[in-house]
């Protein structure tokens, strides 16, 4: 059976500047992907039908022509079209108040006598109000923040060291904000099925730094011993996950699961994040700190 086998890096060709070089300029363009999209849209990224309110309604294309009929089946042209291929089922989104309700009447009922007129067979259909919707966007946001502070004492609790906490809150902020601005690049909604998925990266990062700090800190041999069976460990892990993540992602793509697709990418593009930030942005924290005996 084959084994992963993880090539040695010779940290000793690379300063420290060279090692952050790198996750410090990406993590700068993900900062700025994220600053402007809040200047534009008020919001870090694309908002999903549960922050924002709105209606779905999941219709059937049993003749195969529904992506003509609906761009005239509706008073208002759809936020986002989503065809799943396997069962030839079409779902759509739409912002609360795109469509003209007669009377303060309700959006969903008139989608849905709009597409039943048009012949359409409805599967399913749902809505979310807008304070409804706003309520579950601050709690969730409040989650990520809460749980990016609680890891930020813990960490601290542990080293009782300013660098060590540092250089693991540092990666964790940068495997958080990498794949939000990806999402933006991507027209990735934020939902609660990515919020999700970053609260798994936070705790990811977490775990892998921790085992690098642990090698180099805490256990016996020299920095660069100690790193290199830090990544023996951590790298291994990390592929294995990514190798996983992918797999579902495609997987996820192919039967048209557009949730688990984003929560794939989310994490896929998170993982990668975590390596590059991991052994090079905290291996030259640790190494800083190490050579310079800092005790604070």
């Amino acid at each position: 059976m084959a084994q992963l086998s993880v090539p040695t890096v010779d940290y000793t060709q690379y300063s420290n500047r060279q090692l952050v070089a790198v996750p410090l300029a990406l993590l700068a363009v993900a900062l700025l992907v994220i600053g402007g999209w809040y200047l534009l849209t008020g919001a870090p990224a694309n908002l999903g039908l549960e922050f924002v309110g709105g209606s779905e309604i999941r219709i059937d294309d049993p003749g195969g022509s529904a992506a003509q009929q609906i761009e005239t089946a509706f008073s208002a042209q759809p936020d986002s079209v989503r065809q799943i291929a396997a069962d030839d089922t079409y779902i759509l989104t739409f912002s609360e108040g795109a469509v003209d309700t007669p009377d303060g009447g309700n959006q969903l009922s008139v989608l849905e006598q709009q597409a039943e007129a048009a012949g359409f067979s409805i599967q399913a259909s749902s809505s979310v109000s807008p304070s409804f919707g706003a309520n579950t966007q601050t709690i969730a946001l409040g989650g990520v923040l809460v749980a990016f502070l609680g890891m930020s004492v813990l960490v601290f609790v542990m080293f009782r060291s300013i660098a060590p906490s540092v250089a693991v809150i540092a990666s964790a902020f940068s495997d958080v904000v990498l794949p939000l601005a990806m999402m933006n690049l991507l027209g990735i909604n934020l939902s609660l099925g990515t919020v999700a998925a970053l609260l798994m990266l936070i705790g990811y990062s977490v775990d892998s730094d921790i085992l690098l700090n642990n090698s180099i800190l805490r256990e016996s041999g020299d920095f660069y011993q100690s790193t290199s069976r830090a990544m023996r460990t951590g790298v291994t892990m990390t592929l294995t996950s990514i190798a996983a993540m992918a797999v579902m992602t495609l997987a996820a793509y192919l039967f048209g699961i557009q949730i688990m697709t984003a929560i794939g990418i989310v994490l896929v593009v998170g993982l990668l994040a975590d390596l590059m930030n991991t052994y090079l942005l905290n291996v030259s924290l640790l190494r800083w700190y190490v050579n310079r005996g800092v005790k604070a």
